[in-house]
């Protein structure tokens, strides 16, 4: 076919004094924590708690728990596709990129980029194309073909030039465990990832990440209330160093206890069996702002967004792509 997709990164600090600008539409849950009266010192608590909780985990030669620091770039991807959006390109996909300074020995040292996850298309596959999907209809189900359109996308993404000019090592997703599914405790325990955790089936969304050509495992970290689900492509054991996986165990474990307090900063750990609920109240919140009924609001208009500049004008196209493209 003529048509290529074409791909452009743009990286932002995410630091104390991080702002969004006033047309952002894809840096939702960092912007959500960037506004309002108490920004500032949202940002400021935040990342303080990523470099408590780093430096708790990389405990080695740390005596005084301070030795490291963890900086954070919001990764945003854009797509073109040959030029045809006009100059508009379209945002795809939002990540984040960790570096871990060691103020001992002035190095820096890369991380993983992946962490935190937002995407367009993923927003119109679950907030707008599920939603109408399934509106009454008495047995759940998905739409035929769900998720394959972005698992490619992504995919080409990870595949391209761009990628590998600017990342060495595949990315590494960190999500929240699924409220829907229940999680057993094995005997394996990693020094670092700490205890590993299986469950019988596999969530939506580890399905939908399957797609994206990542595998899932479950690990619930020292100190952590619940396991945390990553996701890879590689060898998650091996592919990445110890410090690495503290800067994604650290980062995201602290924003799941801002974003779900009822499962990541419960008042007593996951069990043997464990099923995670959003209606658990037996949990303590951080001293940091966020609005969780704006970012569901969010993917409704982001899933709206894409449908109109995306999915709807370039559906010939994006089919016939998706059709030569491998799964």
């Amino acid at each position: 076919m003529s048509k290529d997709f074409t791909f452009a990164i743009k990286s932002i600090c995410f630091d104390e004094d991080y702002r969004p600008s006033d047309n952002t539409r894809i840096t939702t849950n960092f912007a959500n924590l960037a506004r309002g009266t108490n920004r500032q010192e949202n940002l400021r608590n935040t990342l303080r708690m990523i470099d408590n909780r780093f430096n708790a985990l990389a405990h080695w030669d740390n005596p005084k728990g301070d030795r490291y620091t963890v900086n954070l770039e919001i990764i945003s991807v854009e797509m073109s596709i040959d030029g045809a959006s006009n100059g508009n390109a379209l945002p795809l996909i939002e990540i984040l990129k960790t570096t871990v300074v060691d103020r001992k020995t002035d190095e820096r040292i890369e991380g993983i980029v992946g962490n935190n996850f937002s995407s367009y298309v993923r927003d119109y596959d679950f907030s707008v194309l599920l939603l109408e999907h399934t509106k009454n209809q008495p047995v759940f189900s998905t739409p035929e073909n769900f998720g394959d359109l972005h698992g490619k996308l992504f995919k080409s993404f990870v595949n391209s030039s761009t990628y590998k000019e600017h990342f060495k090592k595949p990315p590494v997703i960190c999500l929240s465990v699924s409220s829907s599914k229940t999680y057993h405790r094995t005997e394996n325990k990693h020094p670092v990832l700490g205890v590993e955790y299986q469950q019988d089936e596999y969530s939506l969304t580890d399905e939908y990440f399957n797609k994206m050509g990542m595998k899932v495992r479950y690990f619930m970290p020292a100190n952590s209330a619940a396991p945390l689900a990553f996701y890879f492509s590689g060898d998650l054991l091996s592919d990445y160093t110890n410090l690495e996986l503290i800067s994604t165990i650290s980062t995201m474990d602290t924003f799941q206890k801002i974003y779900r307090p009822e499962i990541y900063n419960a008042n007593s750990a996951a069990g043997k069996s464990y099923q995670p609920s959003l209606k658990h109240q037996d949990y303590s919140l951080t001293r940091i702002v966020y609005d969780r009924e704006e970012r569901s609001q969010l993917a409704i208009e982001q899933g709206r967004f894409v449908e109109e500049h995306f999915i709807k004008p370039y559906q010939a196209i994006l089919e016939q792509w998706s059709a030569n493209y491998p799964l």
